[in-house]
């Protein structure tokens, strides 16, 4: 009875041992796939380091190590600007910090169109390209499309006055309105520069980013006429042709011709008197 037992016994350790390995490989095989798996699903991301922001930034916000720090970014999907390298964010350390152009996020990468240059501030002088300058135009709510232009919006400019010809009869007063300049950059609006503002702002000025030719017609406009604002769309990249509307053309009113009297024929005499009698004499015209 004992041996008969004890083989009962050996019996079952030995099905429960084979029982404890199948089920051993059986998880070692499916973990195995699972890794396979995994793999052949992620095949891994070259990635490379960039300064990104530590914490979120403001415009006009000193940038200092501080302020970022390095982290992996996929190398195909890497914006255009970024800063990989220390020496190149902080050329000259803290000596001659950049400044903050447009807000950033946390973890937002850093990107040279949204800080100045070394030491540079944050005004619109670094707004300013190669060969462009500031000028100020004078608007109201009317020619400032009632405060919703904002820096860094494109804007086509028209010009209202006097045309300086003659008033023909059915042409109007001689005032007319003509597109001056097309596509021109605004930078700031009143005295901000900043391109994060979003709430309405009644200005009374607008400064624009323009070449000197530009700015020489925008002045000379300005000085003889009333400049008013037209709001481009942020992707309209078409190309505004030349406009100009007076009085008679938006009436359609049109212009009478007026015909010339015909011209008097000039005849020229001399008179002569005979006694009580006075003859003329007809005789070429010498004048």
């Amino acid at each position: 009875m004992r041996l008969v037992f004890g083989l009962v016994l050996i019996l079952g350790i030995g099905l429960a041992g084979f029982a404890v390995f199948m089920a051993k490989n059986y998880i070692q095989q499916y973990q195995a796939e699972l890794a396979q798996e995994r793999a052949n699903r992620d095949p891994g991301i070259d990635t490379v380091d960039v300064y990104v922001a530590a914490k979120p930034l403001k415009y006009g916000q000193k940038l200092d190590m501080d302020d970022v720090r390095l982290t992996p970014f996929p190398r195909m999907s890497l914006p255009e600007g970024v800063f990989q390298v220390k020496e190149v964010l902080f050329p000259e350390g803290p000596a001659a910090p950049r400044r903050v152009l447009r807000a950033i996020e946390r973890n937002e990468a850093i990107l040279a169109v949204k800080v100045t240059e070394p030491g540079e501030e944050a005004g619109i002088t670094s707004q300013l390209g190669p060969g462009m300058r500031a000028f100020a135009i004078k608007v109201d709510v009317s020619s400032g499309v009632s405060g919703f232009l904002r820096p860094g919006d494109r804007v086509d400019v028209y010009w209202t006055g006097k045309s300086g010809q003659p008033v023909l009869e059915g042409r109007g007063s001689g005032g007319v309105t003509k597109l001056i300049e097309t596509n021109v950059r605004l930078i700031a609006v009143d005295q901000v520069a900043n391109t994060d503002i979003t709430e309405a702002v009644i200005a009374r000025t607008v400064t624009v980013s323009a070449t000197p030719q530009q700015v020489a017609s925008l002045a000379q406009a300005q000085s003889t006429g009333r400049l008013s604002l037209s709001l481009v769309g942020a992707e309209d990249d078409s190309v505004a042709q030349a406009i100009e509307v007076d009085q008679r053309s938006l009436l359609g009113i049109e212009a009478q011709v007026i015909e010339a009297a015909p011209a008097k024929k000039e005849v020229c005499t001399v008179r002569t008197r005979r006694g009580a009698e006075v003859i003329e004499t007809p005789i070429p015209c010498t004048n």
